[in-house]
């Protein structure tokens, strides 16, 4: 019963969620929107609970056992208290029960994502542009064709971005700018259809009961 029951429940659920896709029946398609609106609002709350759970528990063991680089554990769990406070009275838009503002700072999380977490993605990301400078650097060696044309074509491509490019090459831009819109949006298509394949095939086999690696190991 352990294993029929969750094995079940995949393949009626796994059932009524393609339905959708292949019947355009306002019935079913009236069915889905509600399930949509209703179930998975409930696992992803679920989910949301477990997932910062987890954090905390981790974060907190690190603390106590004071394991390399703990002082950021404080950080982390010290940042999502007050985050976690701020959007749970102070709302999205600032309609919560705190007070709107302190000076310029409204508490919202909006504005927390718009002061905080965006520049400090665009951080992470200009920093993450010269880590990737150098590890292309030190990857694409020239020891076959295929390498020797990889390497050419980044090297196209991160010229042809450069300003300075159009100024010397006033062609070099739009060639770049042809190879990620064509040759590159054609390997991406094909790695997408094989992507959909694949996770088509899991699905099926997941749905059917044949993949049964996530219920723990259970043969």
């Amino acid at each position: 019963m352990k294993v029929r029951l969750p094995l079940l429940l995949v393949l009626i659920t796994g059932i009524f969620g393609a339905l959708p896709f292949l019947i355009p029946h306002h019935v079913i398609q009236t069915a889905d929107n509600e399930f949509r609106n209703s179930v998975l609002v409930i696992i992803g709350a679920f989910s949301l609970v477990l997932g910062v759970g987890s954090i905390i528990r981790h974060h907190m063991d690190k603390v106590r056992r004071k394991r390399e680089h703990w002082g950021y554990s404080w950080v982390l769990l010290i940042s999502l208290l007050i985050t976690s406070i701020i959007g749970l009275f102070g709302g999205i838009d600032g309609n919560g029960s705190l007070p709107t503002h302190i000076g310029n700072f409204h508490f919202d999380i909006q504005t927390i994502f718009i002061r905080m977490e965006v520049p400090l993605g665009a951080t992470m990301f200009s920093i993450l542009a010269f880590f990737m400078s150098s590890a292309a650097y030190r990857s694409f060696k020239a020891r076959s064709f295929e390498a020797t044309l990889l390497l050419l074509t980044a090297f196209i491509v991160m010229f042809g971005s450069v300003p300075l490019s159009a100024y010397l090459i006033p062609k070099l831009p739009h060639f770049a700018e042809w190879i990620l819109t064509v040759p590159s949006t054609a390997a991406k298509r094909g790695m997408g259809f094989g992507i959909a394949l694949g996770g088509l095939a899991t699905s099926l086999k997941i749905i059917l009961g044949i993949e049964r690696g996530w219920l723990g190991g259970t043969k």
